[in-house]
């Protein structure tokens, strides 16, 4: 029994002694940081550079053919041939589809007859009338048939072309929405007709902005079909008037498309270059701050410590930021050219604090970046 209690506080006595004695370090070593400072905070940095910067407008536009239509009969008929293949590539005049003309033609063919005898009937009776045979009134009659003739003629013409459906432009054929044999009525779609080369974008930008836009100024187009390519162009026209509900104005630029992959309907994004290139003072977005009482930063400056040891320390500085540019952004007061800022670990950070530089890894600085999927 003795023997155990014996043991007991042998063993109370090592617990007690490792708790005292680990107490007494974290009180020796909270000592030493509180005469000495808070350890270093590890961050990232980078220096604030000027840099050439286009001043850009962002918007959405739609892309719309220069010409297109949606081809249709005028007049009812029934399918009687088919000229083009869906798809293709046609001039302008190319005939496309025939409708069934033969009761047409026929009722050409006989005013045409009716007309040629009515010419002949007014030549006769003009030689008539000069050797006073027939009146005044006879050769009026005969010259009023000669041009009724005639005009019933001109219109069965127009009604027999009217079968036949031409293109009116150069450019590509759709898909064709009918068959051989169908019978269509006037106004049902055929197939459509676009020319794509060059191609219209429309899109819209507010008011505020109109008076930097001017036609001939250059555009740069985006869309998700061809992530990875820039389409240039210019601008061709500027509506006349805002939307009063949007304050917005609406704005045509014409873009190249040799290759037609570019087709009307497509959504796309619209770059504009305004003015002329400005020198700002740029740095990643991830070394502001950004707070409802003012932009901060914190600028690293090497002093010397209570030891006469050199050390980098971190200061915090308002700044008036500008405009962003993919990770970058625009700093106009509060730096100045080389100042060193930090671009991450700001967090742990107060004015004051000891740092330690490590940039094995740093936040992106990408003027224009680019997701990748992965």
């Amino acid at each position: 029994m003795i023997k155990r209690m014996a043991i007991m506080l042998v063993l109370a006595g090592v617990v007690f002694g490792g708790v005292f004695g680990f107490q007494a370090f974290k009180s020796k070593m909270m000592l030493k940081y509180m005469s000495a400072g808070q350890p270093p905070q590890t961050v990232s940095t980078a220096k604030a550079v000027f840099e050439q910067w286009q001043t850009q407008e962002r918007a959405v536009g739609t892309l719309r053919a220069v010409r297109g239509a949606d081809l249709a009969p005028e007049v009812a008929g029934v399918v009687q041939s088919i000229q083009f293949q869906s798809g293709e590539q046609v001039k302008a005049g190319a005939p496309l589809l025939q409708l069934n003309a033969d009761a047409d033609v026929a009722s050409l063919k006989a005013l045409e007859a009716a007309a040629a005898l009515a010419e002949s009937t007014f030549q006769r009776d003009a030689e008539q009338f000069k050797a006073k045979a027939v009146s005044q009134a006879t050769l009026d009659a005969d010259a009023a048939a000669v041009k009724n003739t005639k005009a019933q003629v001109e219109g069965q013409q127009a009604l027999v072309a009217k079968k036949l459906i031409r293109a009116p432009f150069a450019g590509r054929v759709g898909i064709r929405a009918v068959d051989l044999g169908q019978y269509l009525s006037p106004g049902t779609k055929i197939v459509t007709l676009q020319a794509l080369d060059p191609i219209f974008v429309d899109f819209l930008v507010p008011q505020v902005a109109l008076a930097r836009y001017a036609v001939g100024h250059k555009v740069s187009l985006g869309t998700d079909a061809f992530p990875a390519e820039r389409f240039e162009g210019r601008i061709a026209a500027l509506d006349p008037k805002v939307d009063p509900a949007t304050r917005n104005v609406k704005v045509r630029a014409t873009v190249r498309n040799p290759k037609q992959r570019l087709l009307p309907g497509m959504f796309a994004t619209v770059e504009s270059d305004l003015g002329d290139p400005q020198r700002l003072l740029t740095l990643p977005q991830t070394a502001i701050s950004f707070n409802p009482y003012g932009n901060t930063v914190f600028v690293v400056e090497e002093k010397k410590g209570a030891d006469g040891k050199s050390q980098l320390v971190a200061q915090q500085k308002f700044v008036t930021t500008g405009a962003t540019r993919g990770d970058q952004v625009a700093v106009l007061s509060g730096l100045k050219e080389g100042d060193t800022v930090v671009t991450s670990g700001q967090i742990k950070l107060r004015s004051g604090s000891v740092v330690l530089v490590n940039n094995d890894i740093k936040p992106s600085n990408d003027p224009a970046p680019r997701p990748v999927d992965q």
